[in-house]
């Protein structure tokens, strides 16, 4: 019986140090180091002004293409210093064609579809700024973005620089969009504190950037290109930067379905790349970068879902051997999980409802965010996510 409770406080410190934990031991860390001075503040040159491009991979956005030249081209920067490049490989939709005439913006097409990546590791031969800023055709940024993130990489250390990923809000909305926009705000918190300790772990592929001689070509095989691209770029030794004022915004996913099926991509690719980036699973080598690397990213797509679902049975157990319906501690936590579960259930009832009260969706969200690992892990072993993605279908 002993095994069995050191087990469970052993499950339940990852999982509350993987989603609770963590934050708060970032918070504190961060609040000290004000307090001593000792912060890891980004000295930036507003003056500094170097040509950028705006590299854009698209399959098939003719729905999107005006809108995102439209903000495109108002974003405060010079505006001949902004060369932006698309990259339109299997579009058959007649997007290429949208984009002829717009100033400064080049198409490069290839009749063959060969994914995101390949797109992206042709497209970026064509790139001659010392700056490339990624970004999605269907999501629109905020005027000041490319002024934001370039003022960050006046400081030579800086490598990578990561903008923030925004939901539109609702002041009712359903669960997809309740959901991510909580979990992104969360999301942007975090960042923000890494950025402040010493690195991001991982930028959005939404919007972010980095020095163009540092782009290396990533496998043809790889699902979260902008994960493996802004890490391989930490391991050289640079920071990965975060400015949440250099923002993308974009609807939610139109339904959990759509979030399911976009979660399951991610944890697939999440635990491609740690495979891939297992060296920087050495804390010895890489120091701080590793203890934020496994804290923020590499304990979700692991262990921590494997514990929420080993939890159950084994307070189950305990609970059950001092009687699961007399009040004693492993029989409290006990049913705060069948609790919690049974609220994870009223937000699928409730799912395609709008409401007011978002935290109503917290527990399915969570739910789905964790199941979509499990899914994602079985794709994985399977090799069965193919690199060409279907974007999910967004919210109107």
């Amino acid at each position: 019986m002993e095994t069995l409770k050191i087990t469970f406080w052993s499950l339940l410190f990852i999982i509350v140090y993987t989603y609770v934990g963590y934050g708060i031991l970032l918070f504190v860390i961060i609040k000290i180091r004000r307090f001593f001075k000792i912060g890891n503040k980004v000295e930036i040159n507003p003056s500094y002004e170097p040509e950028v491009t705006l590299f854009i991979t698209a399959y098939n956005e003719k729905d999107y293409v005006s809108a995102k030249m439209k903000n495109s081209l108002e974003l405060e920067y010079p505006k001949e210093k902004i060369n932006i490049v698309w990259v339109t490989d299997g579009s058959d939709d007649g997007t290429p064609d949208l984009l002829k005439g717009y100033p400064n913006t080049t198409v490069h097409h290839l009749d063959e579809r060969n994914g995101k990546i390949g797109a992206m590791n042709r497209g970026m031969d064509f790139v001659k700024t010392p700056i490339v800023i990624f970004s999605d055709a269907n999501t629109n940024l905020g005027k000041e973005s490319i002024r934001r993130i370039v003022n960050l990489f006046s400081n030579p250390k800086v490598g990578c620089v990561s903008g923030e990923k925004r939901i539109v809000t609702k002041e009712s909305d359903v669960a997809s969009g309740a959901g991510e926009g909580l979990y992104w705000k969360y999301e942007s918190a975090l960042k923000k504190w890494d950025a402040e300790l010493y690195s991001v772990v991982g930028a959005a592929g939404e919007l972010f950037a980095i020095r163009t001689p540092l782009y290396r070509h990533v496998e043809k095989d790889t699902l979260l290109d902008d994960f493996i691209i802004s890490l391989r770029v930490a391991q050289d030794g640079y920071t990965i930067q975060y400015d949440p004022e250099a923002y993308a915004i974009e609807t939610a996913s139109a339904n959990v379905k759509e979030e399911l099926k976009r979660k399951v991509r991610i944890s697939a690719g999440g635990i491609q790349a740690i495979v891939r980036l297992r060296s920087l699973l050495n804390v010895f080598k890489y120091g701080t970068l590793s203890f934020q690397y496994i804290s923020h990213r590499v304990l979700r797509w692991t262990l921590t879902p494997l514990c929420l679902v080993l939890l159950i049975p084994v307070s189950f157990i305990l609970s059950y051997n001092v009687g699961v319906f007399n009040v004693g501690l492993y029989s409290v936590l006990f049913w705060l999980q069948v609790l919690f579960y049974c609220a994870a259930l009223l937000g699928w009832f409730l799912e395609n409802r709008s409401t007011r009260v978002k935290a109503l969706f917290v527990p399915y969200y969570f739910f789905i965010m964790n199941l979509s690992v499990i899914l994602g892990f079985f794709r994985y072993i399977k090799k069965s996510q193919s690199v060409n993605w279907e974007r999910a279908k967004r919210a109107v």
